[in-house]
């Protein structure tokens, strides 16, 4: 009895203190509306506002994120939330269209959109950097070293004085930059003679962490220095040979042509064992250098559930060893099924394989269906080009999610208005899978169902439809977009 007492204690007071965690966590989140949003923004230097509608689905994924980023950043940056069903004036003064709206304001001012990853460490490393200076100012050595020491890469801008013209220039750009990269300046030019740097310029230090032999640590920039040509600068040197890709610079990585080695990657325990296997790229990399193939390395585990989408690849594949994906920026998928060696040679076949055009693409998809004889056609990833892009029809495809209940609704309508057209030989009315099958290039979907319409001649420009889900309404779009004119199986009245 006196145990179960004790036992009963030790969960109510674990209960109670998650629950007074969760209740802290709120109170960091302050709560603005019309009334004193003006005189409350103005108490803080620095504000990230979240501009949300209570039931807005996005908005309750986003909360306890927010909540916990708010905790971590108390005494950084103040975190706060407007309810714009409520408090309609100010997210009207705030352009506010759509909800999440995240903004950050400085001294009550609107000062940029929020444009960093929706996750609670994601929000906690993007406003971190929105706090304290542009530009730190370096006077020593030693300061230069301390600001250097550090686990992202340090853009350092070495100058004659401060009157300089290019610092100017230099400290407008980190102004501009700030959220993705750490700034520095220094008016002493010995600060950067060490460096080959003889005169006024920058200089692009790479993370320790990431030093190896396979190129210079530190960069030189000794062109005019404007805005532009810095920007451009760290673009073409940021990342270097090899970058560690992670879920916050992933979409800046894949403008190009990204290779990515996935492995046991933790740079924060275990440096020596995360530049193992990276080395071992940066070798095979440097082959292949100036080719428009970019590499990269990622921690497995902060990818699982995009590489199980993407490329159907599970916890357990690859082992302990890398492996190796290619993502093109037109959305190409490719996968090296050999498996990783030590000396790099399974990683130099698949990339002959790969610049010789000799890869079979990986496409997510279902099996393409024995029979398809039903009016509303179905598509898979696999058939995707044979029955969308068909250069002969006009062709309406639905976008859909098996367990969303507005596709659910939808799906009456949508196999009326194909057989209404089943006779029409030049029109194929379709729908597809979007969870299961790779969506194609030039179709954004964001939500379900999605509906486009692809017509003959313009297959690379899909005409999205925003009209009302109904028959005549579908008719009307067609009617109006098709190549032809329609054909009824039945009365024209639906128009």
């Amino acid at each position: 009895m006196v145990a179960s007492v004790r036992l009963l204690s030790t969960v109510t007071l674990a209960l109670f203190s998650c629950f007074l965690d969760v209740v802290s966590s709120r109170r960091d989140v302050l709560e603005l509306g019309d009334a004193d949003f003006d005189y409350l923004a103005t108490e803080h230097e620095t504000m990230l506002v979240k501009f949300y509608a209570p039931w807005c689905g996005h908005c309750k994924k986003l909360a306890p994120e927010f909540e916990k980023a708010a905790t971590k950043l108390k005494g950084i940056v103040q975190l706060a939330k407007v309810d714009c069903t409520a408090h309609s004036e100010t997210c009207g003064r705030f352009s506010v269209s759509g909800y999440p709206t995240l903004k950050i304001f400085r001294n009550g001012q609107d000062s940029a959109p929020y444009g960093g990853p929706r996750t609670a460490d994601g929000i906690y490393q993007y406003m971190k950097k929105q706090t304290g200076p542009d530009s730190v100012h370096l006077k020593t050595e030693e300061d230069l070293q301390t600001f250097i020491n550090h686990y992202d890469a340090s853009i350092v801008g070495v100058f004659s004085s401060a009157d300089s013209s290019r610092l100017a220039e230099f400290l407008k750009a980190a102004g501009l930059l700030r959220e993705q990269f750490r700034f520095a300046h220094a008016t002493d030019l010995k600060l950067g003679e060490e460096y080959g740097l003889d005169s006024e310029g920058a200089l692009l230090f790479r993370p320790p962490r990431m030093a190896n032999k396979f190129e210079d640590s530190v960069v030189v920039f000794t062109d005019y220095l404007t805005i532009g040509s810095l920007r451009r600068f760290i673009r073409d040197h940021i990342y270097g040979l090899c970058p560690h890709m992670t879920l916050e610079n992933r979409d800046r990585l894949r403008v190009w042509d990204l290779l990515t080695a996935y492995y046991d990657l933790d740079y924060h325990h275990n440096t020596r064992g995360s530049n193992y296997w990276r080395n071992r790229v940066m070798k095979v990399a440097s082959k292949y250098a100036g080719r428009g193939l970019m590499f990269s390395v990622a921690n497995k585990k902060d990818f699982l559930s995009e590489l199980e989408d993407d490329f159907g690849l599970g916890a357990s594949d690859g082992g302990e060893l890398p492996f190796v994906t290619v993502r093109t920026k037109l959305g190409h998928k490719y996968i090296m099924r050999e498996e990783f060696t030590r000396d790099g040679q399974s990683l130099e076949r698949f990339l002959d394989d790969y610049f010789a055009g000799r890869l079979k693409r990986y496409i997510k998809s279902e099996p393409v269906p024995e029979r398809n004889t039903a009016a509303v056609k179905v598509v898979v990833a696999e058939s995707f080009d044979d029955i969308v892009n068909d250069p002969g029809k006009d062709v309406l495809i639905q976008f859909y999610s098996p367990s969303c209940p507005h596709c659910k609704k939808l799906e009456p309508v949508y196999r009326e208005l194909a057989d209404t057209l089943s006779s029409d030989p030049s029109i194929v009315i379709t729908k597809m899978n979007a969870v299961d099958n790779d969506i194609p290039l030039g179709y954004d979907v964001q939500g379900y169902p999605t509906i486009y319409f692809a017509p003959v001649g313009k297959k690379d420009e899909p005409i999205r439809y925003e009209g009302v889900r109904e028959l005549k309404d579908f008719l009307k779009f067609l009617n109006r977009e098709a190549s032809h004119s329609l054909v009824f199986s039945g009365s024209k009245d639906e128009l």
